[in-house]
């Protein structure tokens, strides 16, 4: 004799149990509709008999709501801390830009990185660093001592370290080097190699552009904000210009770029930048090189503008057709030299996006990292700016700079190709000229004769 099934329940619909039939499709739709009813479950029997509350799933509209609120809150968060940095001083900027260099560079070398066969190579992260670092010191070191030779040549400390600079940064390259060849195992070769390659493309392409990019602060505020508000406003461009009247797709890699967008965008860039520039010269603040790392927006700086800045007067010659006479206007250069950065910044820098889009792709990952909430990672917000920083040193350098003496540059020459003594007659010699053009007093020259007469002794 078989034993009685206990706890087990036939499901009814709703409290008609007496009814003795089963639910039927319509039944169980209303029941899901409705799930704090006392209807059937369409899982059949409930564990514990009675149901369970289970969260609705969130909506996909839900969802794009809460990323763009997301990731609006932290666009303003970043616009709000770029704007501080800049107005606070440039060595604030070039922090950030330090700050960026890095969690890009820890991006782009974790993308390629394989966890599982890594931990057993404890040396291989650890020789990513040290070759960052090294390439950081180098880099940095050059345009320290580019820019500030007139501190950094005079100091007894510092003097050593700025003359054989090169020297150190090669020595400390090639520790590394050398440790690297000691840490290969057998059977990890390959990893190890793909590792070494891919750390110095990383710092080829980023950290080397970065530096070109602090070189730009250095030159000007205007160097480095001019190309990369140029890109941000690009981008927000071809993103109105592309949903309103995009059509054409422009290349495979970012299947949502339309020609019509990248077009667009361009045009209005081209306006932005030439109504940007003309505000941006009016400031000292943005136009002087930095010869005071202390200096912010309220402080200001000094300094005898380049020409590039000053307005010129230009004559156009109408037709002798139209009977009139010419026209007169007055432009500075830069007016001109922005459509060629405006340019740029549309038609070549999104190509910087599209080479991150197609790495991405290889490693199959959407995203570089989440180190900005609703953005992704860095890398995926300065793809662009990298190469359009590069795009600016070159060509502020070959078409804009204006190359004169400095005093850092004559205490170059003076400290690297004269003499002890022959430094003390060219202090002398400066000495007398400064005396007989009133600018310092008789005893000036007295005290530094008295020297060249004890050097003598």
């Amino acid at each position: 004799m078989s034993k009685p099934r206990r706890s087990v329940q036939f499901q009814h619909r709703g409290s008609n149990a007496h009814h003795g039939r089963r639910p039927s499709i319509s039944d169980m739709s209303e029941a899901v509709s409705d799930p704090g009813s006392p209807g059937p479950r369409m899982n059949g029997i409930s564990e514990a008999g009675h149901d369970e509350k289970e969260a609705p799933p969130q909506s996909e509209y839900d969802k794009k709501k809460q990323t763009f609120i997301t990731r609006t809150i932290w666009t303003l968060v970043m616009i709000a801390g770029f704007f501080i940095a800049m107005f606070a001083g440039h060595i604030y900027v070039i922090g950030i830009v330090t700050a960026i260099q890095i969690v890009s560079f820890k991006e782009v070398i974790a993308i390629a990185d394989v966890p599982s066969r890594a931990k057993n190579l404890p040396f291989t992260r650890s020789l990513n660093w040290y070759f960052l670092g090294t390439a950081m010191y180098f880099l940095y070191g050059e345009s320290v001592i580019y820019y500030f030779k007139h501190i950094v040549l005079v100091d007894r400390v510092l003097l050593p370290f700025a003359t054989h600079h090169r020297f150190i940064s090669f020595m400390l390259y090639v520790i590394g080097f050398v440790f690297f060849v000691g840490s290969l195992q057998k059977g990890h070769y390959r990893l190890q190699f793909t590792q070494f390659a891919w750390t110095h493309m990383a710092i080829g392409l980023i950290n080397f552009e970065a530096h070109l990019i602090v070189n730009n602060i250095f030159e000007g505020m205007i160097w480095f904000f001019l190309p990369a508000s140029l890109v941000i406003t690009n981008d927000i461009f071809a993103y109105i210009c592309g949903i309103t009247f995009g059509r054409t797709q422009l290349i495979k890699l970012s299947p949502k770029k339309t020609v019509e967008g990248f077009v667009g965008a361009w045009i209005l860039t081209i306006f932005f930048g030439f109504a940007m520039t003309n505000v941006l010269m009016r400031y000292k603040y943005f136009i002087c090189p930095v010869n005071d790392l202390g200096a912010n927006i309220f402080t200001g700086l000094h300094c005898n503008p380049n020409p590039v800045f000053l307005p010129q007067t230009h004559t156009i010659h109408l037709p002798l057709l139209l009977h009139q006479p010419p026209v007169t206007f007055s432009i500075a250069p830069m007016q001109f030299h922005i459509l060629v950065f405006a340019t740029f910044a549309s038609l070549i820098a999104p190509f910087g996006g599209f080479f991150a889009s197609g790495l991405k792709r290889t490693f199959k990952v959407k995203d570089f990292g989440e180190s900005i909430p609703g953005h992704g990672g860095i890398t995926d917000r300065m793809d662009c700016q990298f190469i359009m920083g590069f795009f600016a040193f070159m060509y502020y350098q070959s078409f804009i700079a204006v190359y004169r003496t400095s005093v850092g540059g004559v205490i170059e020459m003076a400290v690297q190709g004269l003499s002890a003594e022959e430094q003390v007659e060219v202090l002398r010699g400066l000495g007398k000229y400064l005396v007989g053009q009133g600018m310092v007093g008789p005893e000036v020259a007295e005290c530094l004769a008295g020297v060249v007469a004890k050097r003598r002794k």
